[in-house]
């Protein structure tokens, strides 16, 4: 069936390919991703954990939904303690719902009876194994299911971890002096890339806004589905925040002249490669996101940016050390206390971590500039006794 399947994917595109004589990498992408049956996100599937293929913040441990929740709090606080939305795209199993609702049901019952914790899924698969874990909150009436579009008017918090980097992005190469695309082509032995014209002039627009081109034989991608997803988001959103956890740069960094192959990597059961054209439909593609242009496209559309920093800092400024020793000192056997410290260290770690490459971005749209509890400095952090 598996063989199938992926037969059935690539027969699919090689038809795609074939009617228009070539098609831009962004649309093979999106296929292989999304595509209704057989598209890696949407096919029934182990993604995520040891089983999977890659590990995502909240599937290391509770810890990070719990600080999350700290955060939220604050938020509903700043608007007024009223009826608070908390949207999420892209949830994955439902890890981080189910940390952050559990962590508010046990210490903030008054902010979670005011909860709806509304869920963007696109993915049956994924909506099957949200149901399954969220059964307590979806008893307590705080769970609901929709579309993106059915969030208009909304007053709270839109959460996204690790959605944007999954989205299909173009593949941009510089040559002689002109912007050049990648297009995926037939070949006799399988998927080829040809080098042609832009597909759309918005690619050519995108450089123009930050202000910056990638150099001469580099290759890089231009997220433009991140473009028009940040807009709908400030469409929706009538007063609160936006909350983005995922990995990235800013677009100085990200166009950088030595990141000569760009971003591109492909996930398969934790091992990495750079070859999208293998394993159709049975790996993972992501890019790093561009926070430059979120940032920008945000503040064209009503959202102010509050907070941008490494992950690693704003889990440090909502109390992630308290929270570690906290949990240690709960644990009596000291093989399992360091196997959890060591744990929940690979969410602040940089280097083989996700501590600096993850990056944090809250945006806000009629609250004005609070001052939100992870932007606390590291240096007014008080470490706890036993910190190490």
């Amino acid at each position: 069936m598996i063989e199938k399947q992926k037969s059935d994917l690539i027969l699919s595109l090689r038809k795609q390919i074939d009617s228009i004589a070539g098609i831009p990498f962004a649309e093979f992408m999106e296929q292989a991703l999304y595509h209704p049956e057989h598209g890696y996100y949407t096919a029934g599937r182990v993604r995520i954990g040891k089983q999977g293929d890659f590990f995502t913040s909240s599937s290391v441990h509770s810890c990070f939904g719990r600080l999350i929740a700290r955060q939220l709090e604050q938020m509903w606080q700043l608007l007024g303690q009223g009826s608070f939305v908390i949207a999420e795209q892209g949830a994955g199993e439902g890890h981080l719902c189910l940390d952050i609702l559990d962590a508010l049901a046990e210490n903030s019952p008054e902010f979670y009876a005011h909860i709806e914790y509304r869920l963007i899924e696109i993915s049956l698969d994924n909506r099957q194994r949200q149901e399954l874990i969220l059964q307590q909150h979806l008893a307590a009436g705080r769970i609901v299911w929709c579309e993106l579009s059915d969030l208009s008017g909304m007053q709270g918090c839109f959460i996204s971890n690790e959605l944007i980097d999954a989205f299909p992005v173009h593949l941009i190469e510089k040559h002689a002096g002109e912007l050049q695309e990648i297009y995926v082509v037939n070949g006799e032995e399988g998927f080829c890339e040809e080098l042609r014209p832009l597909s759309t002039n918005l690619i050519k627009k995108y450089f123009q806004r930050i202000g910056i081109e990638p150099a001469a034989g580099n290759r890089c991608e231009v997220n433009l589905a991140a473009c028009d997803w940040m807009q709908r988001i400030a469409a929706v959103l009538k007063r609160g925040f936006v909350l983005t956890i995922d990995y990235g740069y800013l677009a100085e960094e990200l166009y950088a002249p030595y990141r000569h192959a760009g971003t591109l990597l492909c996930y398969h059961q934790h091992q990495t490669n750079e070859n999208p054209y293998q394993r159709v439909g049975y790996q993972d593609m992501t890019a790093h996101v561009d926070f430059s242009t979120l940032q920008e496209i945000g503040q064209q559309h009503g959202l102010d940016v509050i907070y941008f920093g490494q992950q690693y800092q704003f889990l440090m400024g909502l109390g992630f050390l308290e929270m570690l020793i906290e949990m240690e000192s709960r644990e009596t056997d000291p093989k399992k206390a360091q196997a959890l410290r060591m744990n929940l260290k690979t969410l602040i770690l940089p280097e083989g971590g996700m501590g600096d490459s993850f990056k944090v971005l809250i945006q806000g749209k009629n609250v004005g500039r609070p001052k939100l509890l992870c932007s606390q400095r590291i240096g007014d952090i008080r470490m706890p006794a036993g910190a190490s």
